[in-house]
C-alpha cells in the first residue's frame, strides 16, 4: 500500500492460480477514506490485458510498470471497491482473479464515559458504562473495558469486558459488580487495523451512581378534581416525581407526591379538572443515586360536574306581528361543558302564561319557539351533572343611537370592523356582531360577542366569492343601537348566472321583474342589473337600463313606440358583467295605430271581395269572356265564405249587438231588378245614367238580421266566346265597373258591423 507517487522496487510475487492477479504491498488490503494508492497486475502470457474497479463492465485506464506488469492510480478512495485483472486468449483457462480493497478510520479515543448501577433494590445489580465512541469507523473495530473494582481496601483487576462495533456515538458495555464493591475504575481501549485508541480513567462510586428500577403505576379512582393509583412498591426508602398531562398541556409535575400519598402507598394527584382525560407517569430514586427512567404511562378520565359557563346565545329578530323565534346557541368547549352535554334547554317565560321548556339534542344548535314581547328567553345546556348558568337573550325593543362611522375593510379571507359609539363608553353593556350571507341557511348565521370597551372587530373564515351581509349592535343597560352593512365579499369574479325574467305589458310601456341570481352562480355580491330593450324595427335602436341591486325587483320602462321588442337582462359585480338572460319578444300596440290598421285590413278584405264579385257579373253580361267563377279555385272560396257566413250568424243570435249604422240606399221595384240568381243581395245601388243598376254583392256585408237567408248559393254560367261580344258591349261594362267600385270604395251601402275581421295576426307579421 503506498500513495499514487510510489512504484516499486522488486517485481511483485506471483500469483499461483492465474495469470494475473491485483496485488497491494500491505498484509491486509485496509487503507483510509480519502487516500490514494497503486494497484498492480502482473501477467504471464500474452494475451490481452485489462484491469477492473467495482462492477463496471468497461475496463479502466491503466498505466504499464513493464511488459508484463500493468497498474492503476487509485485517488481519494471513498468506499469500499473490488480491483480485477483480467487477461483473454491465453492457452490454458484463466481464472478470475480480484482483491477487495476496505477503506475506514481508525478509532477515535472514547469520551464522555458514565456508569449506571441498576438495582431493583439495594442489592446486586448490573453496571451499565456507556460513552461516546467518536465518528464511524466504516470498518470493525474491537473495544475493551477495563474494570478495577474496591471493596474495603481490596482492590481486584483489572477485568476486561469486550465489545465490538463499527464505530458509533454512543457505546455500552454491561457487566456484573459484587454485592460487597464500593467503587469501580473504568477506561476504553478500541482498536481496528488502522490504528487504536484508549480513554481517560474514571472513577465512580456505585452509591453515586445507583439507579431503582422504575415504578408500575397502577389506576386506582378518580374523582372530578383528583384521581388516585399505586405506585407498584413501598414509599418509604424511596423518593418519587409523579407528572401529569392532557392533550392540549405540556407534562405538570406533582409538587409533594409524597405528601398526598396514603398510608397503604396509594398516591392522589390532585386538583385536576372534571371531565378530562389524563396521563400519569412516575420515576423513583433511593436516598442517593440517580432517578430511575420513567414509568409506563397510564391514563384515565375525571368525572363530570355541570357546566360553570353560560351558553352564548343569540337569535334572529322575529318579523312584523309573528309569533315565533329562533334562538342560537354555541357550543360550549370542553374545559367548559365539564361533562358530555346530553340535551340543551329552552324556557320562555311568559307573564301571563307561565314559564315553558322545550329541549333540543346534543347536536342542535338552534330552536325555533313559540315568542311574544314580554316574554323572557333563557337557554341552558345539561349534562350528567346538572344545567349549565342559564343565558338571557337580550332584549331589541328599544332603540338607541346606532354606532357611528362603521368601515368594514375586507382583506383576504376576512372582514375589519370598525366603529365609534355615539353615547359615553361606560352605559355600553357590550357589543354584537351578526353576519350571514345573502339568502341564508338557519345554520350560517354567525355572530361574535365583544367585550364593552371595544369598538373594532375581524371577521375571519369567510368563504369566497360568497356575498355576506350584518348587523353591528351596541347594547345599553335598557336599550339597543344597531347599524346594518350590506355588500361585503372577500374574493369576487364576474357572475356567472343570469336573472329569471318576466315582463307585462301596459299601454305604452312594460314592467321587467326578475329573480336574483341563484347563490351559488352570484361569484360575489350583485351590485347592479342591466336590462336592454330593442326595437326589431330598428336594429341599432337599443335601450339600457342600469337599476342598482335591491329588494325591489320590478322596473318599469314607458313611452316605448308601437312596435315588437327584444328583451334580455345582465346582472354585475365589482368585478364586470355577467351573461345575457334568456331573449323575450313583446309588443307594444297603440289604440290610435290600431284602429286605422283595422279600418285598412276592413277596406283591403272588401276589395278583394268585391273584385272576384264584379268579374262574376262581368261574365254574366258577357257570357263570350272565360269564366272565372266556375273555376276550382272560385268554387272553394265560395264554400268558405259561405261556411263563415253561417258562422258569423250563429254567433250574432247570441250575442246582443247595436243597432248598426246604415246608409240609405234606395230600392227599385221588383220588376226593375235585373235577376243574375237567387243569391242576389238585397241591397240595391241607385242607377246613373247610362248605367244598369246592380245588385251589391251579398258576400260583401253581413246583415245583422237573423232573418237573413244563409243558403246562398252560386249558379254556373256558361262561357262564351268573345267574338259573339261586341266593342260597344265591352265599353258599357268597363263603365259599370269604374262607378261600381267608386261605390265600394266610399263604403256607400255598408255598415261598420257589415264586416268583422281580427287583425291581431295581420300586426303581428307587421
Amino acid at each position: 500500500m503506498t500513495d499514487g507517487s510510489y512504484v516499486p522496487d522488486m517485481v511483485p510475487p506471483h500469483c499461483p492460480h492465474c495469470s494475473g492477479c491485483p496485488l497491494l504491498y500491505s498484509a491486509e488490503p485496509v487503507v483510509i477514506r480519502g487516500s490514494g494508492f497503486k494497484v498492480f497486475c502482473r501477467f504471464e502470457c500474452k494475451c490481452e490485458k485489462a484491469m477492473y474497479v467495482g462492477n463496471a463492465s468497461s475496463p479502466r485506464s491503466h498505466g504499464v510498470l513493464n511488459s508484463s506488469t500493468f497498474y492503476l492510480d487509485v485517488e481519494k478512495i471513498a468506499e469500499h471497491t473490488t480491483f480485477s485483472c483480467s487477461c483473454n486468449s491465453c492457452r490454458r483457462p484463466q481464472e478470475p482473479c480480484g482483491l477487495d480493497v476496505l477503506a475506514g478510520y481508525p478509532p477515535a479515543k472514547p469520551v464522555n464515559l458514565s456508569c449506571v448501577h441498576s438495582v431493583v433494590d439495594m442489592g446486586v445489580g448490573d453496571v451499565v458504562c456507556t460513552w461516546n465512541g467518536g465518528r464511524k469507523t466504516y470498518i470493525r473495530n474491537t473495544t475493551v473495558l477495563r474494570v478495577n473494582t474496591t471493596s474495603g481496601n481490596r482492590t481486584t483487576g483489572p477485568l476486561s469486558h469486550s465489545g465490538s462495533g463499527i464505530g458509533s456515538s454512543l457505546v455500552s458495555v454491561k457487566f456484573n459488580v459484587s454485592k460487597s464493591a464500593r467503587m469501580i475504575s473504568v477506561r476504553v481501549q478500541t482498536h481496528n487495523k488502522l490504528g487504536s485508541a484508549e480513554s481517560d480513567t474514571y472513577n465512580f462510586t456505585l452509591s453515586d451512581i445507583v439507579m431503582p428500577a422504575p415504578p408500575v403505576l397502577v389506576p386506582a379512582h378518580c374523582s372530578s378534581r383528583a384521581c388516585e393509583f399505586n405506585a407498584g412498591h413501598s414509599l418509604r426508602d424511596r423518593h418519587l416525581e409523579v407528572q401529569y398531562t392532557t392533550e392540549e398541556q405540556a407534562w405538570r409535575t406533582v409538587p409533594d407526591p409524597h405528601g398526598q400519598a396514603s398510608s397503604l402507598g396509594v398516591l392522589s394527584v390532585s386538583p385536576l379538572d372534571p371531565y378530562k382525560l389524563y396521563l400519569f407517569r412516575a420515576r423513583a430514586r433511593f436516598s442517593t443515586g440517580l432517578w430511575s427512567h420513567w414509568s409506563s404511562s397510564i391514563s384515565d378520565w375525571t368525572q363530570e360536574e355541570a357546566p360553570d359557563t353560560a351558553l352564548d346565545v343569540w337569535f334572529s329578530e322575529p318579523g312584523t306581528g309573528s309569533d315565533s323565534l329562533t334562538v342560537f346557541w354555541k357550543k360550549l368547549r370542553h374545559r367548559e361543558a365539564r361533562g358530555k352535554v346530553l340535551e340543551y334547554v329552552v324556557w320562555v317565560h311568559d307573564p301571563e302564561t307561565g314559564a315553558v321548556n322545550v329541549t333540543a339534542d346534543a347536536n342542535a344548535t338552534w330552536m325555533t319557539v313559540r315568542w311574544c314581547a314580554s316574554c323572557r328567553v333563557t337557554v341552558s345546556a345539561r349534562n350528567s351533572g346538572g344545567l349549565s348558568p342559564p343565558a338571557l337573550l337580550p332584549s331589541l325593543t328599544t332603540s338607541a343611537p346606532p354606532p357611528q362611522d362603521v368601515r368594514v375593510i375586507t382583506h383576504n379571507n376576512s372582514v375589519a370592523l370598525s366603529w365609534r359609539t355615539p353615547g359615553p363608553e361606560g352605559l355600553i353593556t357590550g357589543c354584537v356582531v351578526e353576519w350571514h350571507p345573502q339568502d341564508p341557511k338557519r345554520e350560517e348565521l354567525h355572530w361574535v360577542r365583544l367585550d364593552r370597551n371595544q369598538s373594532r372587530a375581524l371577521i375571519t373564515d369567510l368563504e369566497p366569492y360568497e356575498c355576506y351581509e350584518g348587523v353591528l349592535y351596541v347594547f345599553y343597560k335598557y336599550s339597543v343601537g344597531r347599524t346594518r352593512f350590506t355588500g361585503v365579499s372577500s374574493l369576487e369574479s364576474a357572475p356567472i348566472g343570469v336573472p329569471s325574467i318576466k315582463e307585462q305589458v301596459e299601454g305604452d310601456g312594460v314592467t321587467v321583474s326578475w329573480t336574483a341570481v341563484p347563490r351559488g352562480q352570484r361569484r360575489g355580491c350583485i351590485s347592479d342589473y342591466t336590462i336592454y330593450i330593442q326595437n326589431n324595427r330598428k336594429s341599432n335602436d337599443t335601450h339600457v337600463y342600469h337599476i342598482p341591486a335591491s329588494e325591489e325587483r320590478r322596473f318599469r320602462v314607458s313611452n316605448l313606440p308601437s312596435s315588437s321588442y327584444n328583451l334580455w337582462m345582465t346582472a354585475w359585480t365589482a368585478q364586470g358583467e355577467g351573461p345575457p338572460s334568456v331573449t323575450i319578444k313583446f309588443i307594444i300596440q297603440l289604440e290610435s295605430q290600431a284602429l286605422l290598421l283595422v279600418l285598412a285590413a276592413i277596406l283591403l278584405a272588401v276589395a278583394v271581395l268585391c273584385v272576384f264579385k264584379v268579374l262574376s257579373l262581368h261574365h254574366s253580361i258577357f257570357p263570350d269572356v272565360i269564366d272565372p267563377g266556375n273555376s276550382k279555385w272560385a268554387r272553394e272560396y265560395v264554400d268558405e265564405k259561405l261556411s263563415d257566413s253561417t258562422s258569423v250568424l250563429e254567433e250574432e243570435e247570441e250575442e246582443e249587438e247595436e243597432e248598426p249604422v246604415v246608409l240609405d240606399v234606395e230600392e227599385l221595384p221588383e220588376e226593375d231588378a235585373t235577376p243574375y240568381s237567387e243569391a242576389s243581395s238585397s241591397l240595391l245601388c241607385e242607377p246613373s245614367p247610362g248605367y244598369a243598376c246592380t245588385a251589391y254583392i251579398q258576400s260583401c256585408s253581413h246583415d245583422s238580421d237573423s232573418s237573413r237567408d244563409t243558403s246562398t248559393t252560386v249558379g254556373y254560367i256558361s262561357s262564351h266566346s268573345p267574338e259573339e261580344n261586341g266593342a260597344e258591349e265591352e265599353e258599357e261594362y268597363e263603365e259599370e265597373y269604374n262607378h261600381m267600385f267608386e261605390m265600394l270604395h266610399t263604403g256607400a251601402g255598408l255598415t261598420l258591423d257589415a264586416v268583422k275581421i281580427d287583425c291581431r295576426d295581420l300586426w303581428l307579421n307587421w
